[in-house]
C-alpha cells in the first residue's frame, strides 16, 4: 500500500539536532556494569563453611601451626577460584540489546538526506526504512509502500505485519518488505527496546533450588562446629588440660564438622554435567543451572522457534476437485516431497505461486546453515511449495511478468499479467480468501464450490492457519492488470502454517511422563497458539486459550496463553513461582529475554534465537530442539541423585570425624588427630572419589519419576544412613587406634589410616548401579586416593606435614580389613534399600 500525506517533513536543521541531542542524549540502551573480580571473590569468601575455614586459619596462624595453616588455605584458595572461574561470565542481556540496535540509519536533515549512526538519532528525526533495514529507533510512519515489518523477536508474531501510514514501529523490528519515511518518536531507553532491556535488568538473578538447600546445609554445620569445638575447648580447660592444645583440638574439631570440599565437589560436578550437557547440545551459561533442571517443575514454552520451525510453510494445497496435495520439508528447502504427485490441476497452482511472488529463495552458505527466503517469507514459503511440485524459479524466465498491481492491505490480493511462449497471455491472481471467494468477487465460480472453499478456508482459520486463495485466467490479448480481475478460475487454496517441529509431541509427552507441567506462553494469535497445543499433545483436546490481559486473573492451571506482551510473560512466571513452582523458560526472541531472566532456569535457542534471548538464558540449545531440554532435565536430575549420594559420602565420613574427636579424649586419646591429618583424609577422600560420584550414571526410571518438592531438604531421607555409616567408621576407627594404643603401637597413624581407608570402602559402596554402564572413574580415583593415604603413612616429607609414622604390613593388613566393615554393611543395606 502506497500512503502519501499531504505534508512531508523536510527534517531537522542542526541547531535542533544539538538542542535535542542535549536533552535527550543518545539513542543507545543504558549499559550494566559487571561485578568486579574482588566482589565475586568476596561473595564467594561469605559463604558459611568458608567462613568457618577462615576462622581456623586465624587460630592456626595464632598458634603458629604452619602445616595445618597452609592446607586450610590451599582448600580457601581451590573452592574460591574454581566458584569464581564458573561465575566469570557477566551478564550480557542488555549489551546484546544494544548490538541490535541498527549501527547505521537514512535521515533527512537540513534538508538533504545522509546516513549517520542511529546512536546520534534524536526525536524528530524524519528516518527512510527499506526492506532489510533494522527499524534504529520507535518510528512513527508518515509514508508506506507494501510496507510489512517482522515483529517475531518483540511480540512472538511468526507472520511480518502490514504497516501504513500513521502505524507506529518498534525499534529492533526487521523491515520484511517495502519500504517507508518515519518521524522518530523515542529513542535509547524510551524506546521499545529499552524498555524490555529495563525489564531484563530489572531482574535479578534468583538463587537455585540447589544454593538455597545448601546454604541452609552450610549454616547449620557451620552452626554445629562452632557449638562442638566451643564445648570441647570449655570442657577441656575446666578439666586443667593446657589451653593451647585444648584450642588445637577445638580447631581440629572444627575442620571435621566442616564438609569444605563440598562448595568445591559440588562446583566440578555441575562443570562436569555442562560438559555432559554441551557434548548433547545443551550449552550452559551459568553453573547452577545444571542443577536446577533436576529441580523443575512447570517448564514454560514458546510456541514460536521451540514447538514450531519458526517459519512459514505450506502445509497443503487443496484444488477446486476438493483433493488436497499434503507437502512435507524443512524450512525453505525445495526439495521436499508432495504426497500424493502433483497432477495437471497441482502444477497449474504450483506455477501460480512461483509467478504472482516477489520473493525468492537462496541455497546455504557461509552465512545460513539451511535455504532462506529473500523478500516475504510467506511469499518464500510459497514457492517452497511450488518446488515440491516440481515447479522451480525458472519459470519466470519462460513467463516474464508485464504488468502487476501490487498486493497492499485495502485490497487484500495481488494480481500479475504474463507473457506465454504462444503470444498469448496469463493472469495470475491471489489474496485472501473472503477477497477472492467473495460472491461479487473477481472470481468465475459455481455457487457449490463457492460454498465449499469458504467453508473450508473458514474452518481452516479457525484452527490457526493462514490461507491464501489463487486465481487465473488465459488472455488472448493484454490486459492491463488493474483491468484483469474479473471472471478468473480457482487455482485452489494454499494452507500455511508455522509447522510443528517433528520432535515437539514426544518431547511434550517425556515431559508429562517426568511430573513435568508445561504451559505455552506465546505473543501469538490465539487460534493458531490453541491449534499448535492440540497438535503437539499439550493439553486432551483443543485447550482453553487466556490471552495476555488475563495474566495477573487466569486459572493457575491455564496452560495456554497467548497475545502476551514481556510484562505479561513476567507476570505469568511470577504467578507460577508465587504458587511455588520451579520454573524454566524456553524462548528466542527479544519479547522473552525479562521472563527468561526472571525464571529460575530460562532457555534459549541457539541457532534461530536472538542475541538477547540468548544473554539473557542459563541454557541455550545449540540444536533449538525442546527435547534437548527434556535431556538436559535428565542431567540435572542425574547430578542432583549424585550430590546427594556424595553428602552421604561426605558427611558419613564428617560424622566419623566429629565422633572421634569427641570420644577420643574420654577414651585416653588426647587429641585424636591433628587439624593437617583430617583436612588431608578430606582431601583424599572427597576430592577425586567425590568428583568422581558426581560421574556415576543416571539409575532406571528416573525420567518416569514426579521432579521433587522444591522444599524438600537436601538430606531429606538421608540422615538414618549418614548417622549409620559415620558411626560404623567410628567404631572402627576407634576399636583398631584403642587396641593399637594399648600395644605402645603408633595409634593415631592407625586411626589415621582406618578412617581415610573406611570412607574410601564407603564410597565404592555407595555406587550407582543398574545405570548401564559402569563408572570407572570411580574405581581409578579411589585408587589414586589410596594411593596417596599410603604415601602419607610411608613417604617421609608427607609424615614431617601430617605427623604421621610408618605402618608394618601387617599392621597396614589389620587396617584394611577392619576398615572394609562399614563398606561391606553400606553396600548390603543400599541394595536391600533398591531391592524393596
Amino acid at each position: 500500500m502506497t500512503t502519501t500525506p499531504t505534508t512531508v517533513p523536510a527534517g531537522l536543521d542542526a541547531a535542533e539536532v544539538a538542542t535535542l541531542q542535549h536533552r535527550h542524549g543518545r539513542n543507545e540502551l543504558p549499559a550494566v556494569k559487571p561485578p568486579s573480580v574482588a566482589a565475586r571473590v568476596a561473595a564467594q569468601l561469605r559463604d558459611p563453611l568458608i567462613i568457618v575455614l577462615l576462622a581456623a586459619m586465624v587460630v592456626t596462624a595464632v598458634l603458629r601451626d604452619v602445616s595445618d595453616l597452609v592446607v586450610i588455605m590451599l582448600v580457601v584458595v581451590l573452592n574460591t577460584t574454581v566458584g569464581v572461574v564458573q561465575e566469570i561470565r557477566a551478564d550480557r542481556a542488555v549489551a546484546a540489546l544494544r548490538r541490535m540496535a541498527a549501527p547505521f540509519a537514512r535521515v533527512r536533515r537540513d534538508g538533504a538526506e545522509t546516513t549517520i549512526p542511529s546512536a546520534e538519532l534524536v526525536p524528530g528525526d524524519v528516518v527512510r526504512i527499506e526492506a532489510g533495514d533494522i527499524v534504529p529507533a520507535d518510528l512513527h510512519v508518515v509514508e508506506a509502500v507494501r510496507l510489512s515489518v517482522d515483529e517475531a523477536a518483540l511480540t512472538g508474531e511468526s507472520m511480518p505485519v502490514t504497516k501504513a501510514a500513521g502505524d507506529d514501529l518498534s525499534a529492533g523490528t526487521v523491515t520484511a518488505t517495502g519500504r517507508a519515511v518515519g518521524v522518530v518518536s523515542r529513542i535509547g531507553a524510551d524506546s521499545a527496546l529499552g524498555r524490555i532491556a529495563a525489564l531484563v535488568s530489572g531482574q535479578p538473578r534468583r538463587a537455585t533450588p540447589l544454593q538455597h538447600r545448601l546454604a541452609g546445609l552450610g549454616k547449620v554445620l557451620a552452626a554445629v562446629a562452632v557449638a562442638l569445638s566451643g564445648v570441647v575447648l570449655v570442657v577441656g580447660v575446666a578439666r586443667g588440660e593446657p589451653f593451647g592444645e585444648m584450642l588445637l583440638a577445638a580447631v581440629s574439631l572444627t575442620v571435621a564438622a566442616v564438609p569444605e570440599s563440598l562448595p568445591a565437589v559440588v562446583t566440578l560436578a555441575l562443570a562436569l554435567g555442562a560438559h555432559r550437557m554441551a557434548r548433547q547440545a545443551a550449552i550452559v551459561r551459568r553453573l547452577p543451572a545444571v542443577e536446577t533442571l533436576g529441580s523443575v517443575t512447570v517448564l514454560a514454552t514458546d510456541k514460536t522457534g521451540t514447538l514450531t520451525e519458526g517459519v512459514m510453510s505450506v502445509d497443503r494445497l487443496l484444488l477446486p476437485d476438493r483433493t488436497a496435495v499434503t507437502l512435507t520439508g524443512r524450512g525453505y528447502d525445495p526439495g521436499g516431497t508432495a504426497e500424493p504427485a502433483p497432477g495437471p490441476d497441482a502444477r497449474r497452482l504450483a506455477e501460480a505461486l512461483v509467478l504472482c511472488t516477489d520473493a525468492g529463495l537462496a541455497p546455504p552458505d557461509a552465512d545460513h546453515a539451511a535455504w532462506y527466503p529473500v523478500g516475504d517469507p510467506m511469499e518464500a514459503a510459497l514457492l517452497t511449495a511450488a518446488g515440491r511440485c516440481g515447479v522451480g524459479l525458472d519459470l519466470r524466465g519462460s513467463l516474464p511478468r508485464v504488468d502487476e498491481v501490487p498486493f497492499d492491505a485495502d485490497r487484500r490480493r495481488m494480481t500479475t499479467v504474463h507473457r506465454r511462449p504462444g503470444g498469448d497471455y496469463l493472469v495470475v491472481c491471489k489474496g485472501a480468501p473472503d477477497v477472492l471467494l467473495a460472491q461479487d468477487g473477481p472470481l468465475r465460480i459455481g455457487e457449490a464450490d463457492r460454498q465449499w472453499a469458504v467453508a473450508v478456508a473458514a474452518e481452516l482459520s479457525a484452527a490457526g492457519y493462514r490461507l491464501l486463495a489463487v486465481a487465473g485466467r488465459r488472455s488472448a490479448e493484454r490486459p492491463a492488470a488493474a483491468d484483469a480481475e474479473h471472471d478468473l478460475d480457482l487455482l485452489g487454496l494454499a494452507v500455511l502454517a508455522d509447522p510443528v517441529r517433528q520432535e515437539a509431541a514426544a518431547a511434550v509427552t517425556a515431559f508429562h511422563d517426568a511430573g513435568i507441567e508445561l504451559v505455552l506462553i506465546t505473543g501469538d494469535h490465539p487460534a493458531s497458539t490453541a491449534a499448535i497445543a492440540e497438535r503437539v499433545g499439550l493439553a486432551d483436546g483443543r485447550p482453553r486459550v487466556a490471552t495476555g490481559d488475563e495474566a495477573a486473573t487466569a486459572d493457575r492451571h491455564t496452560v495456554v496463553y497467548a497475545r502476551t506482551s514481556p510484562e505479561q510473560k513476567l507476570t505469568i512466571i511470577r504467578r507460577l513461582q508465587h504458587d511455588g513452582a520451579v520454573v524454566a523458560m524456553t524462548g528466542d526472541g527479544v519479547n522473552d529475554a525479562p521472563a527468561l531472566r526472571r525464571a529460575d532456569i530460562g532457555v534459549a535457542m541457539g541457532r534461530g534465537g536472538t542475541e538477547a534471548a540468548r544473554q539473557a538464558a542459563d541454557l541455550v540449545l545449540a540444536d533449538d530442539n525442546l527435547a534437548t531440554v527434556g535431556r538436559a532435565v535428565r542431567e540435572g536430575r542425574r547430578i542432583y541423585a549424585n550430590i546427594r549420594r556424595f553428602l552421604v559420602y561426605a558427611l558419613s565420613g564428617g560424622a566419623a570425624e566429629v565422633l572421634i574427636m569427641l570420644a577420643g579424649p574420654w577414651l585416653g586419646l588426647a587429641v585424636p588427630l591433628l587439624p593437617a591429618q583430617i583436612l588431608w583424609i578430606n582431601m583424599i577422600t572427597h576430592g577425586l572419589p567425590g568428583v568422581a560420584l558426581g560421574g556415576e550414571p543416571a539409575t532406571p526410571g528416573l525420567m518416569r519419576r514426579p521432579p521433587r518438592h522444591p522444599d524438600e531438604a537436601i538430606l531429606g531421607g538421608l540422615i538414618g544412613r549418614i548417622a549409620l555409616t559415620g558411626t560404623l567408621i567410628t567404631v572402627m576407627a576407634l576399636g583398631a587406634a584403642l587396641w593399637t594404643h594399648e600395644r605402645g603401637g603408633p595409634w593415631q597413624s592407625v586411626l589415621f589410616a582406618v578412617l581415610g581407608l573406611a570412607q574410601l570402602g564407603v564410597a565404592l559402596a555407595l555406587r550407582a548401579r543398574g545405570g548401564g554402564h559402569r563408572n570407572w572413574g570411580l574405581d581409578l580415583a579411589v585408587a589414586l586416593s589410596l594411593a596417596l593415604q599410603l604415601g602419607a603413612l610411608w613417604l617421609p616429607p608427607l609424615q614431617d606435614l601430617l605427623g604421621t609414622e610408618s605402618l608394618t604390613l601387617p599392621q597396614l593388613a589389620g587396617c584394611l580389613a577392619v576398615a572394609a566393615v562399614p563398606g561391606l554393611v553400606t553396600f548390603v543395606t543400599t541394595r536391600f534399600r533398591r531391592g524393596s
